[in-house]
């Protein structure tokens, strides 16, 4: 690999926001400085230009193996990389289910050969499968789905939950939805068409409870928790006095800035995620708690499916929505309209991700650190469409909105896969280091 000089660009780094250089060297980050000797093979002359750390998405759902329509390890990491995601997390209710060694073997071979960032897959929880769990090693975390969710993982009895809390060495990532609550507003419901009923059949107190129990079972067991795609203010209010340390969450883009009944009267099922979009009261009380640190990161829960199969009327269209390539461009906007800093950014999406999963060399612009880079022009701006997204579903909920701040190129492990509209294919990631 040659080395690759970044020349004169605005370096987002650690200590501060800086002019300069910035060397690479066998896909490391080889030299910082004001001004570097130009002795690279590839010099890259970008005024004007942010060099950023590469976004690190922790929650997503490819879908590969199992429905190769809605999205593969290859298509999801293409829309991954033009939205400056150089690395992800895959969730494991996939088909077959992530729950053995076996399986999560499967999607490494599969990422190894198509993936063009880099990749980690979570191994899902069944009331049935503690040996799995205790046995599997590098994956980023247990995943558990507290509330049933798209797919037929669930583990919702308190036994089973104390058992795996209790028994195993990893990380555990909880979809907090309790069951019983989401099912008795389900039958309340029933046959209902209107999508605004989603969130009443979801509800804050569902989320709430979960929460709840399951930052109980961290403090009793001192096991590492991270509370996946955090959506109401009684969660953030919550965690806001009761958080141990060995507890983080996270939030996404849609859950930030997407609310209210007019969202789903405009959107329909396309609005349907679980756990739900909700009213504006929420996202706000979100964004509050992720500027005072109650919130972790950023992650997008990129969900795709069809437009044909999400035009399916309430109650037989899937939850889900894309999101992969359009979170850094919203996140960006955000911060060019003055309610967060490029060093917010940054900590949200990459330094934290990293240091959340213990991904060694990962999220930051430090020499010796991998060179999973994110040019972005935080001037450029576009409106988002959904014939010119990447994902293989082609539709973003997002559509119609313009963002100001876009990745211009993406370089994972030294290497450029993207560049302005063009990706270089022959270009593959690496499976992720999970430090235990």
């Amino acid at each position: 690999m040659d080395p690759t000089l970044f020349k004169g660009v605005t370096l987002i780094l650690p200590e501060g926001i800086r002019e300069g250089d910035l060397l690479v060297k066998d896909g490391k980050i080889a030299d910082i400085g004001p001004s570097l000797p130009e002795h690279a093979a590839h010099i890259i002359r970008d005024k004007g230009l942010t060099l950023m750390p590469g976004v690190i998405d922790p929650h997503v759902h490819f879908r590969d193996p199992g429905a190769p329509h809605k999205e593969t390890l290859a298509s999801g990491s293409k829309a991954a990389a033009s939205g400056g995601v150089t690395s992800f997390l895959d969730m494991p209710n996939t088909t077959p289910l992530a729950t053995t060694r076996d399986t999560i073997a499967q999607k490494k071979a599969i990422a190894a050969d198509t993936s063009l960032v880099n990749y980690g897959f979570f191994i899902g929880a069944t009331p049935d499968n503690l040996e799995e769990l205790q046995k599997v090693e590098q994956v980023p975390g247990i995943k558990i789905f507290m509330g049933s969710s798209t797919g037929s993982l669930l583990v919702d009895q308190p036994e089973d939950l104390e058992r795996i809390f209790k028994s195993t060495p990893h990380l555990v990532a909880v979809h907090a939805e309790d069951e019983a609550m989401v099912l008795a507003n389900k039958a309340k419901l029933e046959g209902s068409t209107d999508v605004w009923d989603h969130p009443r059949i979801r509800t804050p107190e569902a989320a709430l409870k979960a929460t709840k129990l399951a930052v109980a079972l961290a403090e009793k067991y001192n096991k590492r928790l991270h509370i996946c795609h955090l959506t109401t203010q009684e969660e953030a209010e919550f965690l806001a006095t009761h958080k141990p340390a060995c507890v983080t969450t996270e939030v996404s883009p849609q859950h930030l800035l997407l609310a209210g009944r007019a969202m789903y009267e405009r959107l329909g099922t396309l609005a349907q995620i679980n756990p739900p979009l909700r009213e504006e009261r929420h996202a706000e009380a979100l964004w509050k708690a992720l500027k005072a640190g109650v919130i972790d990161c950023i992650a997008t829960d990129h969900a795709p499916h069809t437009l044909e199969e999400k035009a399916r009327p309430f109650g037989k269209a899937p939850s889900g929505m894309p999101g992969v390539e359009t979170a850094l461009p919203l996140l960006l906007t955000l911060m060019n309209q003055g309610k967060c800093s490029i060093q917010d950014v940054v900590r949200w999406m990459c330094e934290t991700p990293a240091k959340l999963y213990n991904i060694p060399r990962k999220g930051a612009l430090k020499t010796g650190y991998d060179a999973d880079l994110v040019l972005v022009d935080l001037n450029a701006q576009k409106t988002l469409k959904n014939e010119n997204q990447i994902t293989k579903v082609k539709w973003t909920a997002f559509d119609g909105w313009p963002v100001k701040g876009l990745p211009i190129a993406t370089y994972v492990n030294g290497n450029p896969v993207f560049r302005e509209g063009d990706f270089f294919l022959e270009i593959k990631g690496q499976a992720l280091t999970f430090m235990v």
